[in-house]
């Protein structure tokens, strides 16, 4: 509540003149009347001070309220799961805009059919039958085709826009968790485990096709010898893997010691040297198809260019010592960054130059993902179910 601070002066002493400026016959009936005078005026100066500065206390609360919740472009959607779930996926059905879902961990799956603004607990009779506690990872729709995939290995296909799941099995050779799925075209996907396996599918998942030819660690194992700093310490996995619109990925080691491209029709993974001395937290795509690259302690860089590069130039933002976890690009100006300790940023010019937004500063959570459906329509995925709304 602001505080407002007035100085007093007393009203009887404005009011009171001098004795001397009265004639003296009249002098005493005068007094007389002038104190009750000024003890009129005194009243209700006083009375019209209190009511005054009680409209001000009722008012100034609300104005302010007003003005912070104009500062900002998010506001927090609240969920009915429990509070240490995180928030992992969303996605929309593209015929339907208004109706999406949320995936988390603790087997969370919610529905919206109002944009976003309300969400209910969605079941899958499949996958409670078992004992298991899936994370559900990754969904993604085309028409109303969807996929959900999470760990353990658990595949979930939809053709009625997510009214019904269908549990497709899996290989249990399959390498590495499923971490990401993308619905590609009818009855088509691509998957990609967190040891580099992509696997493509053209009959809703009955059959699927390798698309890379060997592990990572075999390609590795290969390139040891060509420098890539290291790559004798990889362990197998990924730490974080993304895709661009036209299909290439790119996706940072486990040990955040260097990281890996791919392209469609590459046989293998393109293991890189990171071009920054900290460690890498996340790599992603910009809209104008150049990479972002977020290290360990709240740097961000951008790469010359566009295109899959080594070069990179940081660029100051204000994370307050907070890592940077996420970016997702809303147009090919705009951009929004989140992170630890509800960090919240934006640009306006591609990502030269990011501000601060405080919309999140009083949230006790970190804020994972950034996710954009279009240019109208986003959300901040972060743990204890924090789920942030954008208001354009």
């Amino acid at each position: 509540m602001a505080t407002l601070q007035f100085t007093f002066t007393d009203s009887a002493t404005l009011y009171k003149p001098s004795l001397s400026q009265l004639p003296s016959k009249s002098i005493h009936s005068r007094t007389r009347s002038f104190v009750v005078k000024a003890s009129s005026e005194l009243s209700r100066t006083r009375r019209q001070f209190i009511a005054e500065t009680t409209a001000i206390s009722v008012l100034v609360p609300s104005q302010l309220v007003k003005a912070e919740e104009t500062l900002s472009e998010w506001e927090r959607v609240y969920l009915p799961i429990d509070p240490g779930v995180v928030l992992l996926d969303i996605a929309f059905v593209p015929e339907d805009p208004n109706h999406g879902f949320l995936l988390g961990t603790r087997q969370t799956l919610l529905e919206t059919k109002d944009g976003g603004n309300t969400w209910a607990p969605r079941s899958i009779p499949s996958a409670e039958d078992e004992d298991f506690n899936y994370r559900f990872n990754s969904i993604s729709f085309k028409g109303k085709e969807g996929w959900i995939v999470g760990k353990p290995a658990i595949l979930l296909y939809t053709s009625d826009a997510g009214e019904s799941w269908e549990r497709i099995p899996l290989s249990a050779e399959l390498p590495g968790d499923m971490v990401y799925i993308k619905a590609t075209a009818d009855k088509g996907a691509e998957m990609v485990t967190d040891e580099g396996a992509i696997y493509v599918t053209a009959n809703r998942g009955y059959n699927w096709k390798a698309a890379v030819q060997e592990s990572v660690s075999a390609t590795l194992n290969r390139t040891v010898s060509s420098g890539i700093s290291g790559a004798s310490y990889y362990t197998g996995t990924f730490n974080t893997v993304n895709r661009s619109p036209d299909g290439r990925y790119v996706a940072v080691s486990s040990r955040g010691n260097f990281y890996l491209t791919w392209e469609p029709g590459q046989a293998y993974w393109q293991p890189h040297n990171r071009a920054v001395a900290r460690r890498i937290q996340n790599m992603g795509w910009r809209a104008d198809g150049g990479l972002w690259l977020l290290v360990r302690g709240g740097g961000l860089y951008l790469s010359k260019g566009t295109g899959i590069t080594e070069e990179f130039e940081e660029v100051p933002v204000q994370s307050r010592g907070f890592g940077i976890l996420d970016v997702g690009y809303r147009s090919t100006d705009e951009a929004w960054a989140a992170g630890g300790s509800g960090v919240l940023l934006r640009t306006n010019n591609g990502g030269k130059s990011w501000i601060r937004d405080k919309a999140a500063d009083n949230i006790a959570a970190n804020l994972y993902a950034v996710k954009f459906i279009d240019d109208k329509k986003g959300f901040v995925l972060g743990n204890d179910g924090v789920l942030l709304r954008y208001l354009g």
